[in-house]
Protein backbone atom coordinates (compact mmCIF):
# COMPACT_ATOMS: atom_id res chain seq x y z
CA UNK A 1 0.00 0.00 0.00
CA UNK A 2 1.23 3.50 -0.82
CA UNK A 3 1.83 5.80 1.84
CA UNK A 4 -1.07 8.23 2.66
CA UNK A 5 -3.31 6.27 0.78
CA UNK A 6 -6.71 4.61 2.18
CA UNK A 7 -8.39 5.66 4.88
CA UNK A 8 -5.86 3.13 7.38
CA UNK A 9 -3.13 5.70 6.49
CA UNK A 10 -3.30 9.59 6.78
CA UNK A 11 -2.01 11.71 3.79
CA UNK A 12 0.72 14.78 5.05
CA UNK A 13 -1.09 17.90 3.54
CA UNK A 14 2.16 19.78 3.02
CA UNK A 15 2.32 18.03 0.27
CA UNK A 16 0.08 20.27 -1.56
CA UNK A 17 2.55 22.64 -1.73
CA UNK A 18 5.64 20.29 -1.34
CA UNK A 19 4.65 17.86 -3.93
CA UNK A 20 1.43 18.05 -5.57
CA UNK A 21 1.82 15.57 -7.77
CA UNK A 22 1.90 12.87 -5.27
CA UNK A 23 -1.55 14.11 -4.29
CA UNK A 24 -3.54 13.34 -7.01
CA UNK A 25 -3.19 9.32 -6.86
CA UNK A 26 -3.35 9.71 -3.13
CA UNK A 27 -6.71 10.99 -3.80
CA UNK A 28 -8.03 9.22 -6.44
CA UNK A 29 -6.78 5.66 -4.96
CA UNK A 30 -8.57 6.74 -1.15
CA UNK A 31 -12.13 7.99 -2.92
CA UNK A 32 -12.20 4.52 -4.64
CA UNK A 33 -11.49 2.73 -1.94
CA UNK A 34 -14.08 4.35 -0.23
CA UNK A 35 -16.49 3.50 -3.16
CA UNK A 36 -15.24 -0.10 -3.48
CA UNK A 37 -15.84 -0.35 0.59
CA UNK A 38 -19.15 1.25 0.14
CA UNK A 39 -19.87 -1.89 -2.55
CA UNK A 40 -18.31 -4.59 -0.30
CA UNK A 41 -20.97 -3.50 2.42
CA UNK A 42 -23.75 -3.58 0.01
CA UNK A 43 -22.88 -6.84 -1.24
CA UNK A 44 -22.78 -8.02 2.61
CA UNK A 45 -26.61 -7.12 2.86
CA UNK A 46 -29.33 -10.15 3.15
CA UNK A 47 -30.85 -10.90 -0.41
CA UNK A 48 -34.58 -9.93 1.10
CA UNK A 49 -33.04 -6.70 2.35
CA UNK A 50 -31.14 -6.02 -0.69
CA UNK A 51 -34.29 -6.56 -2.88
CA UNK A 52 -36.68 -4.39 -0.10
CA UNK A 53 -37.27 -0.71 -1.62
CA UNK A 54 -34.65 0.70 1.02
CA UNK A 55 -32.16 -1.63 -0.04
CA UNK A 56 -32.84 -0.88 -3.65
CA UNK A 57 -32.76 2.93 -2.83
CA UNK A 58 -28.99 2.64 -1.35
CA UNK A 59 -27.80 0.30 -4.28
CA UNK A 60 -29.26 3.29 -6.36
CA UNK A 61 -27.40 5.58 -4.58
CA UNK A 62 -23.74 4.07 -4.30
CA UNK A 63 -24.22 3.61 -8.12
CA UNK A 64 -24.94 7.09 -8.76
CA UNK A 65 -22.45 8.30 -6.80
CA UNK A 66 -20.09 6.39 -8.50
CA UNK A 67 -21.26 7.69 -12.02
CA UNK A 68 -21.13 11.44 -10.89
CA UNK A 69 -17.37 10.88 -9.27
CA UNK A 70 -16.23 9.57 -12.53
CA UNK A 71 -15.49 13.16 -14.09
CA UNK A 72 -13.26 13.93 -11.17
CA UNK A 73 -11.59 10.78 -10.84
CA UNK A 74 -11.06 11.52 -14.93
CA UNK A 75 -9.20 14.85 -13.87
CA UNK A 76 -7.19 13.14 -11.01
CA UNK A 77 -6.12 10.94 -13.27
CA UNK A 78 -5.41 13.96 -15.90
CA UNK A 79 -3.90 15.83 -12.73
CA UNK A 80 -5.68 18.98 -14.23
CA UNK A 81 -8.05 19.95 -10.76
CA UNK A 82 -8.13 23.35 -9.81
CA UNK A 83 -5.58 23.92 -7.59
CA UNK A 84 -8.21 25.59 -4.94
CA UNK A 85 -10.23 23.03 -5.55
CA UNK A 86 -7.51 20.17 -5.18
CA UNK A 87 -6.73 21.59 -1.67
CA UNK A 88 -10.34 21.58 -0.17
CA UNK A 89 -10.98 17.60 -1.69
CA UNK A 90 -6.94 17.05 -0.02
CA UNK A 91 -8.06 18.63 3.41
CA UNK A 92 -11.53 16.54 2.77
CA UNK A 93 -9.47 13.25 2.15
CA UNK A 94 -7.09 14.22 5.07
CA UNK A 95 -9.74 14.64 7.62
CA UNK A 96 -11.60 11.87 6.60
CA UNK A 97 -8.66 9.54 7.17
CA UNK A 98 -8.22 11.22 10.55
CA UNK A 99 -11.87 10.46 11.34
CA UNK A 100 -12.40 14.17 12.19
CA UNK A 101 -15.41 14.31 10.17
CA UNK A 102 -16.58 17.60 11.48
CA UNK A 103 -13.17 19.61 9.93
CA UNK A 104 -13.92 17.42 6.73
CA UNK A 105 -17.48 18.76 6.16
CA UNK A 106 -15.86 22.03 7.27
CA UNK A 107 -14.02 21.54 4.09
CA UNK A 108 -16.56 20.44 1.99
CA UNK A 109 -18.82 23.44 2.56
CA UNK A 110 -15.75 25.93 1.95
CA UNK A 111 -15.53 23.83 -1.56
CA UNK A 112 -19.61 23.77 -2.14
CA UNK A 113 -19.97 27.42 -1.04
CA UNK A 114 -17.07 28.60 -0.25
CA UNK A 115 -17.34 31.93 1.25
CA UNK A 116 -20.11 33.60 -0.76
CA UNK A 117 -22.15 35.89 0.71
CA UNK A 118 -25.98 34.36 1.44
CA UNK A 119 -28.59 37.34 1.63
CA UNK A 120 -31.03 37.37 4.48
CA UNK A 121 -34.37 38.46 4.26
CA UNK A 122 -36.07 39.89 0.82
CA UNK A 123 -33.93 41.39 -1.54
CA UNK A 124 -36.07 41.36 -4.68
CA UNK A 125 -39.31 43.27 -3.55
CA UNK A 126 -39.63 45.13 -6.60
CA UNK A 127 -39.30 43.47 -11.08
CA UNK A 128 -35.71 45.51 -10.85
CA UNK A 129 -32.77 44.18 -9.55
CA UNK A 130 -30.81 46.99 -7.73
CA UNK A 131 -27.12 47.27 -8.59
CA UNK A 132 -25.66 46.17 -5.33
CA UNK A 133 -28.28 42.67 -4.88
CA UNK A 134 -26.95 41.79 -8.71
CA UNK A 135 -23.46 41.68 -7.10
CA UNK A 136 -24.44 40.10 -4.04
CA UNK A 137 -25.45 37.12 -6.61
CA UNK A 138 -22.48 37.30 -9.00
CA UNK A 139 -19.53 37.70 -7.42
CA UNK A 140 -17.98 35.36 -4.76
CA UNK A 141 -19.81 32.23 -5.77
CA UNK A 142 -18.59 29.42 -5.48
CA UNK A 143 -17.19 28.43 -8.86
CA UNK A 144 -17.71 25.22 -8.76
CA UNK A 145 -21.16 24.97 -8.09
CA UNK A 146 -22.16 26.97 -11.21
CA UNK A 147 -21.22 23.44 -13.38
CA UNK A 148 -23.76 20.54 -13.35
CA UNK A 149 -20.75 17.90 -13.39
CA UNK A 150 -18.79 19.98 -10.65
CA UNK A 151 -21.62 20.21 -8.22
CA UNK A 152 -22.97 16.60 -9.07
CA UNK A 153 -18.94 15.14 -7.73
CA UNK A 154 -18.97 17.30 -5.20
CA UNK A 155 -22.41 16.44 -3.86
CA UNK A 156 -21.22 12.80 -4.24
CA UNK A 157 -18.07 13.91 -2.33
CA UNK A 158 -20.10 14.24 0.32
CA UNK A 159 -21.98 10.99 0.38
CA UNK A 160 -18.45 9.37 0.56
CA UNK A 161 -18.14 11.10 3.93
CA UNK A 162 -21.53 10.20 5.14
CA UNK A 163 -20.64 6.42 4.21
CA UNK A 164 -17.19 7.39 5.62
CA UNK A 165 -18.39 8.20 9.02
CA UNK A 166 -20.43 4.95 9.55
CA UNK A 167 -18.32 2.32 8.08
CA UNK A 168 -14.75 4.16 10.03
CA UNK A 169 -16.55 5.93 13.04
CA UNK A 170 -14.07 7.84 14.80
CA UNK A 171 -13.13 7.27 18.62
CA UNK A 172 -14.78 10.42 20.18
CA UNK A 173 -18.13 11.39 19.43
CA UNK A 174 -17.24 15.07 18.95
CA UNK A 175 -15.88 14.32 15.39
CA UNK A 176 -18.83 13.23 13.90
CA UNK A 177 -20.76 15.59 11.21
CA UNK A 178 -23.61 17.03 12.24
Amino acid sequence: MREGVGMRSVMDLKLMWTDTARVYPIIYYTLKGLLEDWEVELEKRPDIVKRSEKGQKMTDLHVQTATNLKPLFKLLRRRSVDSDVLLHIAEIVHYMQQREYRKANDAYLQLSIGNAPWPIGITMAGIHERSADEKLYTSKVAHVLNDEVSRKYIQSLKRLMTFAQSHYPPDDLSKLMG
